[in-house]
């Protein structure tokens, strides 16, 4: 019997952001991002009613009106909507379910900089970080996007410590080129 295909890994995250134009400038200004296709425009009919409301678990009366598909660096793609309707404010690190975003930096003081500069407000100085990755040189910063999502930038140089009998390793993005 063979058993069954495991996936890969992280394809796509989703993120929903109040203006899909705005956030794309603050991910391209701030953290390097490229755009790799509008899946929805203005231009396009809203996707939505009942079935797109089952489909997706909307809640009744929500439109989506942009969709864009946005990379950064070597991870996995940002799925980025725009949707009209009830909505609630960006979850925080207590909240249940995805709650941050976080990205390597190989110079994070230069990309916090960058990230400020795009319209992010950093939650403290960069920090050390916590057990098996406050080897030398580490660091990370939480900084809060302009619609208020989590992003945290770090970066671990001297790479992760594992525990003895540990079976895998930290997945890391490769450098850019």
């Amino acid at each position: 019997m063979t058993s069954p295909m495991l996936p890969r890994g992280i394809q796509h995250i989703g993120v929903t952001v109040p203006d899909l134009d705005a956030a794309t400038r603050f991910l391209v200004e701030g953290l390097g991002a490229e755009v790799v296709y509008d899946g929805l425009t203005a231009e396009d009919e809203p996707r939505q009613g009942a079935e797109v409301e089952r489909q997706l678990g909307l809640p009744k009366g929500a439109a989506i009106h942009k969709q864009r598909m946005i990379r950064i660096g070597n991870g996995p793609n940002l799925e980025v909507f725009e949707i009209s309707g009830e909505q609630r404010a960006a979850a925080g690190l207590a909240d249940l379910g995805l709650n941050h975003m976080c990205f390597y930096c190989d110079d994070i003081d230069s990309a916090l900089t960058r990230l400020m500069a795009a319209g992010g407000q950093a939650l403290s100085e960069v920090h050390e970080n916590s057990r098996r990755e406050d080897s030398e040189g580490n660091g990370s910063v939480y900084v809060k996007a302009p619609w208020g999502m989590l992003v945290e930038l770090q970066t671990i140089p001297a790479g992760h410590y594992y525990p003895e009998g540990s079976t895998t390793r930290v997945w890391m993005p490769v450098p850019r080129s």
